[in-house]
Protein backbone atom coordinates (compact mmCIF):
# COMPACT_ATOMS: atom_id res chain seq x y z
CA UNK A 1 0.00 0.00 0.00
CA UNK A 2 1.15 3.27 -0.62
CA UNK A 3 -0.16 5.55 2.46
CA UNK A 4 2.07 5.19 5.29
CA UNK A 5 1.59 6.36 8.87
CA UNK A 6 4.20 7.61 10.69
CA UNK A 7 2.88 7.31 14.03
CA UNK A 8 6.32 6.43 15.57
CA UNK A 9 7.69 9.54 14.33
CA UNK A 10 4.96 11.64 15.64
CA UNK A 11 5.04 9.64 19.23
CA UNK A 12 8.53 10.03 19.75
CA UNK A 13 8.65 14.12 18.59
CA UNK A 14 5.64 14.16 21.44
CA UNK A 15 7.52 12.28 23.92
CA UNK A 16 4.42 9.83 24.20
CA UNK A 17 3.75 6.44 24.67
CA UNK A 18 1.75 4.21 22.44
CA UNK A 19 -0.74 3.24 25.98
CA UNK A 20 -1.17 7.00 26.63
CA UNK A 21 -1.82 7.87 23.09
CA UNK A 22 -4.69 5.27 22.78
CA UNK A 23 -6.03 6.15 26.54
CA UNK A 24 -6.05 9.86 25.45
CA UNK A 25 -7.78 8.98 22.15
CA UNK A 26 -9.96 5.78 23.02
CA UNK A 27 -9.26 3.31 20.86
CA UNK A 28 -7.29 0.52 21.75
CA UNK A 29 -3.75 -0.16 22.06
CA UNK A 30 -3.89 -3.26 19.34
CA UNK A 31 -5.94 -0.92 16.73
CA UNK A 32 -3.38 1.38 17.48
CA UNK A 33 -0.71 -0.79 16.53
CA UNK A 34 -1.99 -1.69 13.52
CA UNK A 35 -1.76 1.57 12.37
CA UNK A 36 1.97 1.73 13.51
CA UNK A 37 2.44 -1.09 11.39
CA UNK A 38 1.09 0.18 8.15
CA UNK A 39 -1.05 -2.64 8.29
CA UNK A 40 -4.57 -1.24 8.34
CA UNK A 41 -6.61 -0.87 5.48
CA UNK A 42 -9.15 2.04 6.71
CA UNK A 43 -9.39 4.29 9.14
CA UNK A 44 -12.11 6.55 10.08
CA UNK A 45 -12.42 10.60 10.14
CA UNK A 46 -13.32 10.45 14.24
CA UNK A 47 -10.19 8.29 14.50
CA UNK A 48 -7.61 10.33 12.53
CA UNK A 49 -9.71 13.83 14.29
CA UNK A 50 -8.81 12.57 17.31
CA UNK A 51 -5.18 11.38 16.51
CA UNK A 52 -4.53 14.90 15.27
CA UNK A 53 -5.78 17.01 18.32
CA UNK A 54 -3.88 14.55 20.66
CA UNK A 55 -0.95 14.40 18.75
CA UNK A 56 -1.21 18.48 17.80
CA UNK A 57 -0.68 17.73 14.60
CA UNK A 58 -2.13 18.27 10.49
CA UNK A 59 -3.36 14.74 8.71
CA UNK A 60 -0.43 14.79 6.31
CA UNK A 61 2.01 15.13 8.94
CA UNK A 62 0.54 11.20 10.23
CA UNK A 63 -0.17 10.00 7.01
CA UNK A 64 2.38 9.70 3.88
CA UNK A 65 1.93 8.88 0.38
CA UNK A 66 4.59 7.11 -1.26
CA UNK A 67 4.10 5.59 -4.73
CA UNK A 68 6.35 2.29 -4.68
CA UNK A 69 5.02 1.61 -8.54
CA UNK A 70 6.27 4.55 -10.19
CA UNK A 71 9.40 5.19 -12.30
CA UNK A 72 9.69 8.61 -12.66
CA UNK A 73 11.60 7.96 -16.08
CA UNK A 74 8.44 5.79 -17.58
CA UNK A 75 5.60 7.80 -15.30
CA UNK A 76 6.38 11.50 -16.00
CA UNK A 77 4.49 13.41 -18.62
CA UNK A 78 5.88 16.69 -19.56
CA UNK A 79 2.73 18.38 -20.63
CA UNK A 80 4.64 21.73 -21.47
CA UNK A 81 5.72 20.14 -24.95
CA UNK A 82 1.80 19.93 -25.58
CA UNK A 83 1.16 22.15 -28.48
Amino acid sequence: MAIYVNLDLLLVKRKMKLIELADRVGITVSNLSILKQNKAKAIRFSTLDALCRVLACQPGELLEFRDEHSDTSEDFHDFSRID
